[in-house]
């Protein structure tokens, strides 16, 4: 017999055989002795717990000799005890090992019963375990009664003892009392859990016994095939497994499993204890795949878990679909019982996304199911797999194609519980409700459209969802309803009529509505939309200065709204700046139109002193006052993401800890108060770009999430690369963008680090935020268009930019640190990060998913910084560009750029048209940088613009962005960008003068104008101004908008016009083209130009400037070489220029002294002998206006004579002798043009000027109405005059004609037949500019309204005083008759007055 105390025993007899002399004879007698000694004091209890393993010999032969005896001597030693005692052997060895088994469990020290024996009692259950096999192996045990005995014991603690191998529960449950035997075993696991969650020592111990028993259990219970690899033990034992399977899997299944109490947990997780939670947790360990590993086939832990989801779907299915239909909201993943949670996310490991699914559908099919169970299952697989949404998508779409097929309540029921609950965890998971019910049911191609019946049955089933529907669907129904033909409309208006009765009952009136209200939003707060509201109506007033329109009919038509919503949410007390912001301009706009109670403005006012009294006396600022605890909450939860995907945690676990920082989100958006928790997709974003402004309360938020994500890349990066790292970064991006209210403080901040911050920006920050940029342009399907504001006032709103265009505008290349500290390091950073993390998706999908933007970046900086890049070497990279390499401390980020320049796959994709920088993008970023700032040098910037245009994009094909080799079509897209350029309104260069253009830029202009010049004059026959007909195009092509925004527009589009003109050669403005064989100059396209537009941008009214002036001399001195007679041919332009282009000549009659000079020094080094004719006239008449202003010389008149007095005038005014003024008007009778020049001086002044000139004309009796006659009505030399004027002073000549009848004589009326209509017609011309309230003139140049009423009084006054022959014409009575009818009157009285006299004078003749 070997035990623990066999050595001692063999000590103690050999030690009194030394003592004393044996009285046995032999060996046998002492055996015989020994044997009786034994047996009348042995305890068979220990004699079990003192059997060993053997002591294996190094030989095979020694291990049989010495296992025999041991074997043979137990059963012996039973079978006589059992003889003595008359019981069976086995029976007697069964009771033995069961009071060992008691002895053993009692001999706790611990005075409480814990479910883990200690160290000493397992190992003696250890040793008992092993008599107990060698009892089995010669078949003295009974197992039956054994298990009766144990079962009346109920000695649980030995079923979990660490210990104990598996066999033992074989023996436990396969007892007939299954039932009430998995109830006892249950209550031990519970045990089990609980002990393990509170001794930190125990808990491995305990998850070793847990894994053992799942694993037991599911080899057994759920076995596919026996051929698992791996030989069981407990097989020896007959006919147990199949009693086990029996038993588990049809009897105890439910009792075992959900006994711990998980499921009874659900919805109670508030008022559970702590602990208890933590212990059922552990539990759940059970499901985690990665537990059985080989030890199970795939197959049966599929059948296991699959088996568990349906008890879990089914289980306790007590509510009904009207309470899912009003409790579902509290079912979203973030407010489900995190025990249910945790059980789907393990349950959803050993399926795919698409067998998960299926399995549902199965289960909603065939059973009757626990809904709230049913639907967070389908919010956990929402947002814990990414490719659920599409499968959701086509679940929906099967439940309905089914529905309306059998016309079946249950899946159509089925349908709209899963579209509502995906569509609360938010756009990022799944569509808007709203969306999806407009999808399935709001055109023709709905399922509902088929039939009437269809139609009928789709209704019937809303009605019946009508008393438990909650307010928000109920709206989404009513403004979106389903598609009904006209013929049956009346079943929507039943339904509608419906819906509205429910509404009233909730007390959610429709009226109550907001304004622009987002039904996508989960939100039912009508306080929380009327905010939403206030901050949209604030956006449209900002852009319009006008109240919006919905909301003054909100004021009349929605008072309720208005009153109790609107209102106290626009009033709501806070500290005033000091300078009124645009919510107090809302405010006082409403207040002025009488939108506002006195009395509710009146408290609203006192509330907000009361605030900043408070504010002043506490020292903190009011109003900014909120909760930091949902922050700090916020941030825990972003820690934990953290450390998930530190620890790289299971793709499930972090998606789940992503929706729980959604909702944490959404929860610390409900406290920012003054911005709604929803807002409209449709809406663009408002970002100043010049200055954004973040909300106070999302700014820490904003900063947190970004915090966040550059830390969890970095995390992430540190284990795998970017392509190696999951989906979580771009769920995590597209969790941010749902939370829509985040938007705006989101690309504000980001508008803030990029555009005002990039340059100071480590490599740690421009990695982590172009990796944002990456993902949030994956995700730019939710984020709306952005309405950039520049910071500067616009005539026009804000253009609406894409995601793409925004960044775009946010990476500038102006200066060497914007240029290369920045933008290449971020436009780098990106693209690399973009295609390690997408290597694997289609050259298709790389160029759908990367923003153009920051590849054309790139090809602009990578050439202008480096040779290399330069000569486009397309050979295949070395090695590849590493992700981590970009991380490195000592990155040198022109050497990686390279390296990502000549990847075979970015060159791929600079192949395709929307990467592509055309040679217009090209020249809008070389004109936006600070030649002054340039990191090149001048003689660098020099080669690469050589580079660029000459070798780059001149000769390359159109489909590219290139000019097909056509010098025409380079230069015209170089005028066209240059001036787009310059009109652009760009906070960076809105400082800059909008005079300085990139001299390079422009120096290439020259050169290519230059050479087409040339081509030109070598051609036969005249071809098109092509640099004029550029410019015209432009004029014409703009697109109609507000009419002072075209105003403006239009003219600094000429005065950029005229910039171009000077700035390139004199020569291109005229052409030289060959007729009869002979080269003649050609200005007709110039003087068009002029006459149409140039002159309205003249800032005299009836000269140019003098730059556009002496351009156009000079131009034609040095166009005149290329003549035979060069004389002959500038007399002939300026002869022209009379009656085709007037305004040139007085423009150089006021330019003269300046412009003479230089024609002379020209004509000097161009021709060397006397000046043409015309330019010597000019200079002759210049010549005598001062020798008569000096000394009184006669003054001689030149033919046209107006030139004559153009230079006289121009002499006035720069000389300015007062008091010869009057001798020189009467020296002259041709000097009516001065009335219509009168610039330089106040309009007092000139008033008094042209009075002194009328009577001057008058003395003489000129004819000077004529000079007021339009030119379609007169053609004598006078309209040549009017034609030299702009538009701008012809509209305004009514207002200067009525200015002058304090002058009118009444000879006028007799003496100037035409003086009445005259009168009339500039009468009517200032009604219509008051009208139409253009082009009025300035406030000190009198009141329109006191001029209008002079004219009349002086017409009323006038008509009955003209003789009949002004009567002749009566073309205006229409136009009297709109404007002023009493004036008609008294015309059409006149008239017959004077046809009268008339007859009379014919009878008389008679």
């Amino acid at each position: 017999m070997a035990g623990p105390g066999s050595g001692a025993w063999r000590a103690l007899l050999a030690g009194r055989t030394r003592k004393r002399k044996s009285a046995f004879g032999s060996r046998a007698e002492l055996q015989e002795a020994a044997l009786r000694l034994l047996d009348h004091h042995q305890n068979l209890n220990d004699f079990l717990l003192e059997v060993q393993d053997p002591v294996k010999p190094a030989g095979k032969d020694g291990a049989e000799h010495q296992e025999a005896p041991r074997e043979s001597f137990s059963v012996s030693v039973l079978q006589e005890q059992a003889s003595r005692l008359g019981v069976p052997t086995a029976i007697l060895a069964a009771n033995s090992v069961v009071t060992s088994i008691e002895r053993i469990c009692q001999a706790s020290a611990s005075p409480s019963t814990v479910p883990l024996l200690n160290l000493d009692q397992r190992n003696g259950l250890s040793s008992l375990l092993q008599s107990i096999k060698d009892l089995l192996a010669n078949n003295v045990f009974s197992r039956s009664f054994f298990c009766r005995e144990m079962w009346k014991m109920k000695v649980r603690e030995m079923l979990l003892s660490g210990g104990i191998e598996l066999n033992m529960f074989l023996f436990v449950l396969s007892n007939p009392c299954a039932p009430a035997a998995v109830e006892w075993l249950c209550s031990g696991l519970c045990g089990l859990c609980e002990q393990a969650v509170e001794s930190s020592g125990d808990m491995e111990l305990a998850g070793h016994i847990l894994s053992d028993f799942a694993i037991m259990f599911l080899q057994n219970g759920f076995q596919q095939n026996l051929e698992l690899g791996m030989k069981l033990e407990f097989k020896k034992v007959p006919n147990c497994h199949s009693s086990f399977h029996f038993h588990f899997s049809h009897c105890g299944f439910v009792s075992l499993f959900w006994g711990t109490g998980v499921l009874d947990a659900v919805g109670k997780e508030k008022q559970e204890d702590v602990s208890m939670l933590q212990a059922r947790k552990f539990w759940l360990n059970v499901f985690s795949v990665s537990l059985y590993n080989s030890a199970v086939h795939r197959d049966s832990l599929q059948q296991f878990f699959r088996h568990t989801l349906i008890e879990v779907l089914t289980y306790n299915p007590l509510l009904k679909v009207s309470d899912a239909i009003h409790m579902q909201k509290e079912w979203s993943f973030t407010r489900t019982c995190s025990l249910l949670t945790t059980l789907y996310r393990k349950l959803f490991v050993a399926f795919s996304a698409t067998e998960s699914i299926c399995q549902l559908q199965q289960v909603l099919e065939t059973h009757e199911v626990n809904w709230q169970h049913v639907l967070s299952c389908v919010s956990t697989l929402a947002v814990c797999h990414a490719e659920a949404k599409q499968l959701f998508k086509d679940l929906l779409s099967h439940l309905l194609i089914k529905a309306f097929r059998n016309y079946d309540v249950e899946n159509m029921i089925t349908a709209f519980l899963i579209a509502r609950q995906a569509a609360l965890e938010g756009p990022a998971v799944f569509m808007p409700y709203s969306e999806w019910f407009k999808a399935s049911f709001g055109n023709t191609g709905g399922h509902h459209t088929s039939s009437k019946k269809a139609l009928v049955f789709l209704f019937e089933f809303l009605s019946e969802l009508v008393p438990f529907e909650p307010a928000l669907y109920l709206k989404v129904h009513i403004m979106y309803p389903p598609f009904v033909p006209t013929k049956h409309r009346s079943v929507l208006l039943d339904y509608v009529a419906l819906a509205k009765t429910r509404l009233d009952d909730l007390k959610v009136a429709i009226e109550d509505m907001g304004l622009y209200e987002d039904l996508s939003s989960t939100d039912e707060s009508v306080q929380g939309q009327a905010l939403h509201d206030v901050e949209k109506a604030l956006q449209i007033f900002e852009n319009t200065r006008k109240i919006p329109t919905s909301v003054m009919e909100a004021s009349i038509f929605r008072r309720r709204y208005y009153t109790s919503q609107f209102l106290p949410a626009l009033l709501r007390p806070r500290v005033l700046p000091e300078a009124p912001d645009i919510r107090m301009a809302f405010i006082d706009s409403l207040k002025r139109f009488d939108k506002i109670p006195s009395k509710l403005y009146s408290t609203y006012m006192q509330a907000c002193g009361a605030m900043k009294e408070k504010m002043l006396q506490d020292g903190s600022q009011a109003g900014t006052s909120h909760s930091k605890e949902p922050v700090e909450q916020l941030k825990a939860d972003l820690d934990e993401l953290r450390v998930l995907i530190g620890e790289q945690a299971k793709h499930e676990d972090v998606l789940a800890q992503i929706a729980v920082v959604s909702d944490r989100l959404a929860r610390v958006s409900c406290h920012s108060g003054d911005v709604s928790e929803a807002a409209a997709l449709c809406s663009p974003i408002q970002i100043d770009i010049s200055a954004p402004r973040l909300e106070v309360c999302h700014q820490s938020v904003v900063d947190l999430l970004l915090t966040s994500f550059c830390q969890n890349l970095i995390v992430a990066s540190y284990f795998n690369p970017p392509d190696r790292q999951g989906p979580c970064l771009s769920l995590f991006v597209k969790m941010m963008c749902g939370h829509r209210n985040l938007l705006p403080s989101l690309l504000g901040r980001l508008c803030q680090l990029i555009y005002h911050q990039g340059a100071s920006l480590n490599n740690a920050h421009i990695l982590g935020l172009a990796a944002f940029v990456v993902h949030l342009s994956e995700s730019r399907a939710l984020i709306p268009e952005v309405q950039a504001n520049l910071g500067i006032s616009q005539p026009v709103p804000a253009k609406l930019l894409s995601l793409a265009e925004f960044w775009n505008c946010l990476l500038e290349c102006r200066t060497e640190e914007s240029l290369f500290f920045f933008c290449l390091r971020f436009c780098t950073a990106a693209v690399s990060y973009f295609m390690c993390k997408f290597s694997s998706c289609s050259h298709e999908d790389l160029c759908a998913l990367l923003p153009p933007s920051l590849v054309k970046k790139l090809q602009y900086i990578m050439p202008r910084l480096s040779l290399e890049a330069r000569g486009i070497q397309c050979k295949e990279a070395k090695t590849d560009l590493l992700w981590n390499s970009l991380s490195h401390p000592s990155l040198n980020y022109r050497r990686a750029s390279l390296c990502l320049w000549k990847q075979p796959r970015f060159q791929e994709l600079l192949k395709e048209e929307a990467f592509q920088l055309s040679f217009r993008e090209w020249l809008l970023l070389e004109l936006e940088v600070y030649s002054e700032k340039d990191i090149l040098s001048a003689s660098e910037r020099q080669d690469f613009h050589y580079w660029a245009i000459y070798q780059q994009y001149l000769p390359a094909p159109s489909a590219s962005g290139g000019c097909d080799g056509d010098l025409e079509k380079a230069c015209s897209i170089m005028i066209n960008t240059i001036l787009d350029s310059s009109q652009r309104l760009d906070p960076g260069i809105c400082s800059r003068s909008k005079t300085s253009v990139n001299p390079g830029i422009f120096c290439k202009l020259q050169e290519m104008v230059l050479e087409l010049g040339c081509r030109q004059r070598l051609l036969s026959q005249c071809t098109r101004h092509f640099l004029l007909e550029i410019l015209q195009e432009r004029l014409k092509d703009r697109k109609s908008g507000s009419a002072l925004g075209d105003q403006l527009w239009r003219q600094q589009e000429l005065l950029l016009h005229r910039r171009i003109l000077v700035e390139l050669p004199a020569s291109t403005l005229i052409m030289t083209c060959r007729e009869q064989k002979k080269p003649v100059l050609d200005c007709e396209d110039f003087f068009s130009f002029v006459n149409s537009e140039l002159k309205n941008v003249c800032s005299r009214g009836y000269a140019l400037s003098y730059d556009i002036t002496s351009h156009f001399f000079r131009g034609l001195l040095n166009a005149s070489l290329g003549c035979n007679k060069f004389a002959e041919a500038i007399n002939d332009v300026l002869t022209a220029c009379q009656t085709k282009c007037p305004i040139l000549l007085l423009s150089a009659a006021l330019w003269w002294p300046k412009l003479e000079p230089v024609l002379c020094s020209q004509w000097k080094r161009l021709f060397g002998v006397p000046l043409a004719e015309e330019l010597e006239r000019l200079r002759e008449l210049k010549s005598s206006a001062t020798s008569f202003l000096s000394s009184g010389v006669v003054f001689p008149l030149s033919e046209p004579p107006w030139i004559s007095a153009a230079f006289l005038h121009c002499a006035i005014q720069q000389q300015s002798p007062r008091g010869q003024e009057r001798e020189a008007l009467k020296s002259s009778s041709f000097l009516p043009l001065l009335s219509d020049a009168q610039e330089g001086v106040d309009f007092q002044t000139s008033l008094e000027w042209s009075l002194e000139i009328l009577q001057c004309l008058e003395e003489r009796d000129a004819s000077w109405p004529l000079l007021f006659h339009s030119a379609e009505k007169d053609t004598r030399q006078y309209c040549v005059l009017r034609s030299a004027a702009s538009d701008h002073h012809i509209k305004l000549l009514p207002l200067a004609f009525y200015s002058l009848t304090p002058g009118f004589h009444h000879k006028l009326l007799i003496r100037e037949q035409t003086f009445l209509y005259v009168a009339l017609d500039f009468y009517i011309q200032l009604l219509q500019l008051f009208v139409e309230g253009k082009d009025l003139p300035q406030p000190d140049q009198g009141d329109l309204l006191e001029v209008i009423s002079t004219a009349r009084q002086f017409l009323l006054c006038a008509i009955p005083q003209c003789p009949a022959r002004s009567f002749g014409n009566i073309q205006l009575l229409a136009a009297c008759e709109e404007f002023d009818p009493e004036l008609r009157a008294t015309l059409v009285h006149n008239l017959r007055r004077a046809a009268a006299m008339e007859l009379d004078e014919e009878l008389v003749l008679f």
